[in-house]
């Protein structure tokens, strides 16, 4: 039995918190990997975590035993990147998620100059409005907006973004300007799966949870069709501020029931907790984190003078 190789599995076994999941993270098969687990605990002579079809929980040897692995594959880990050069030059592949059109109008600009500043490091980059697992998925960096749970990840907060609802002032002329929530269902509505129910709109107001029935003339699953479908006067859509700010200061959209527009949403960059980051991953986040917190309090200001 290869002793590292069934450490590192088990390692990423309760990181995952199941088989499966470090079976897809590993590229192996599940049962390969259940395996060498039950092989390690035979060798070891202790059992090392007791499995529930729910979850996985580790016994009082398998506390010891993992932390220790950790600490072992950590010093392995940094042996191998000393003798590939990461630790002296930013060097190798970054998976990099972002939502569409934060992607497309605020992170990729700032990562062509980060490529021109360091020739040795590739990235990809994957522009999605779903949420990546950052085990599972092996990313480096994510760029998220939303509230956190607790985790082991590491968020460094570049800025905030509110729910918001507009249309286009031909959509308006048309069909009035809602003077209330309840006068929404009259109007043609469009939805993004990602940030809202097709069905229902949920609003505050005066420390109230209110659900608001909506027609959803379009329903779509790209941010970018929700606002292209505001603008061209189909409907009212509701997206997060930055994704409409660019029209809203053309006068191509206008905000519409703002005095409902819920508290902010933060954006974070987030990436996995290590005891010692690779050069390319912290090259990328230094670089990264002060332009687009710089690029937030920018779209901070223009909203301010949108709405005052």
């Amino acid at each position: 039995m290869d002793r590292l190789s069934a450490m590192q599995i088990f390692s990423t076994v309760m990181e995952c918190g199941s088989f499966s999941a470090a079976a897809r993270k590993l590229n192996k098969p599940q049962t390969t990997v259940s395996r060498q687990v039950k092989e390690l605990e035979e060798y070891l002579g202790v059992q090392l975590v007791l499995r529930s079809t729910r979850n996985l929980v580790l016994t009082d040897a398998g506390e010891k035993y993992l932390a220790s692995s950790r600490e072992v594959l950590s010093m392995v880990s940094e042996i191998e990147r000393d003798a590939k050069g990461e630790y002296r030059e930013p060097k190798g592949c970054l998976t990099v998620t972002a939502p569409i059109i934060m992607g497309r109008m605020h992170v990729f600009p700032l990562l062509a100059e980060y490529l021109k500043l360091y020739s040795d490091v590739s990235v990809k980059l994957i522009l999605t409005d779903q949420n990546m697992h950052m085990y599972e998925d092996v990313v480096d960096v994510a760029i998220r907006v939303g509230r956190l749970p607790d985790s082991e990840l590491v968020a460094k907060r570049l800025g905030q973004v509110q729910k918001i609802l507009c249309a286009s002032p031909e959509y308006i002329a048309q069909r009035g300007m809602p003077t209330d929530l309840a006068s929404l269902s009259e109007h043609d509505c469009i939805t993004f799966e990602g940030l809202d129910s097709a069905t229902h709109w949920r609003f505050s107001a005066n420390n109230e949870e209110l659900s608001v029935p909506v027609n959803s003339r379009i329903r779509a699953n790209s941010t970018d069709i929700a606002v292209h479908s505001a603008r061209q006067g189909l409907g009212i859509a509701r997206v997060l501020s930055y994704q409409a700010l660019p029209w809203l200061k053309s006068g191509e959209l206008n905000r519409v029931l703002q005095e409902f527009a819920p508290e902010p949403f933060p954006v974070n960059l987030l990436y996995i907790r290590q005891d010692v980051l690779p050069l390319k991953q912290r090259s990328f986040i230094d670089f990264m984190t002060p332009r687009l917190q710089a690029a937030f309090n920018r779209m901070c200001q223009d909203w301010s003078t949108l709405t005052c």
